[in-house]
């Protein structure tokens, strides 16, 4: 064989790589540009499924796929239904998500909110608990070690808590610090919430009885802009930071935070899921979901 044609099949080989690794199942066009996946989460046997904050539906994308199909579709809801938070959890086959429904002639527009329970295999309805209140943001979750769920309510500045098996949360805290609320996770046993409108990172303290207390201002090393969807693992907790364009890790020492940059240069992102070792993340600007190594 020439140099020529040496030379020729290295650059059609590395052509062939290229669209590969384009239409490679971690780079995902969720339904079109315009999307907006807010959130994602990751179900049993790589199922990644994501909402949309520009439409009524919700997609799943099969694992090794690199096609969202559509898996939940809330249309008949009311005009202008979408989805925010995203959480699968196994052990009672659910899908745990937020449905957000303006309310007509309302100005500025106000959101009558719902979480929303669906079949983690079929994606049939099963639990409706609507937010209370006027104008509610129901937006993310978590599953505590007594197994409840935990709901951040961004437009009030509360928490819920749903007890494992019931169909109706109580309020578990509210406070004025987290007006702003988003993210929501457990590390170690410990809740955190931030705040994607101060900047803010806080760690929620709990007495004896388990009533919560004030929260606690966690220093982070550097700013973080917009903290927006939150996961915890491998102890640390995992950042989707939506104004600064990042992927963060952060580590916890006591009440100070150290900041560890994973990936930047990001457009919008707002969810973010460790799976293995996989970290899932959506760019809610540009309409997709991706994936990158879990960083060791």
């Amino acid at each position: 064989m020439t140099i020529w044609n040496i030379r020729r099949l290295a650059a059609c080989t590395a052509l062939i790589v290229g669209f590969t690794q384009g239409a490679s199942a971690s780079d995902i066009l969720v339904g079109d540009i315009k999307s907006q996946p807010e959130s994602l989460t990751v179900a049993p046997g790589g199922v990644v499924i994501v909402g949309s904050a520009s439409s009524p539906f919700v997609y799943k994308v099969r694992s090794g796929s690199s096609t969202a199909e559509k898996f939940i579709d809330a249309s008949a809801e009311g005009p202008g239904t979408f989805f925010f938070g995203m959480l699968a959890d196994p052990a009672s086959n659910m899908l745990w998500t937020c449905q957000l429904t303006p309310v007509p002639n309302t100005t500025p527009v106000q959101r009558h909110t719902a979480l929303r329970g669906f079949d983690l295999t079929t994606g049939a309805p099963k639990v409706r608990w609507p937010l209370p209140g006027d104008n509610t943001t129901c937006n993310d979750f978590a599953i505590g070690p007594d197994k409840a769920l935990y709901i951040t309510d961004t437009a009030t500045g509360r928490i819920f808590r749903l007890p494992a098996g019931a169909s109706s949360a109580d309020l578990y805290l509210e406070h004025r610090t987290l007006s702003g609320i988003d993210g929501i996770t457990f590390l170690d046993g410990v809740l955190y919430v931030n705040n994607v409108v101060f900047n803010k990172l806080y760690r929620i303290p709990v007495d004896a009885a388990g009533k919560p207390g004030t929260p606690v201002d966690i220093w982070m090393d550097q700013l973080v802009k917009a903290p927006d969807g939150m996961r915890a693992a491998n102890g640390k907790l995992y950042v989707a930071e939506n104004g600064g364009g990042r992927l963060l890790a952060l580590t916890i020492h006591g009440d100070k935070a150290s900041v560890t940059v994973l990936k930047e240069g990001l457009k919008t992102p707002t969810g973010i899921e460790p799976a293995g070792d996989t970290l899932w993340f959506t760019e809610r600007a540009i309409g997709k979901a991706e994936s990158m190594p879990m960083p060791k």
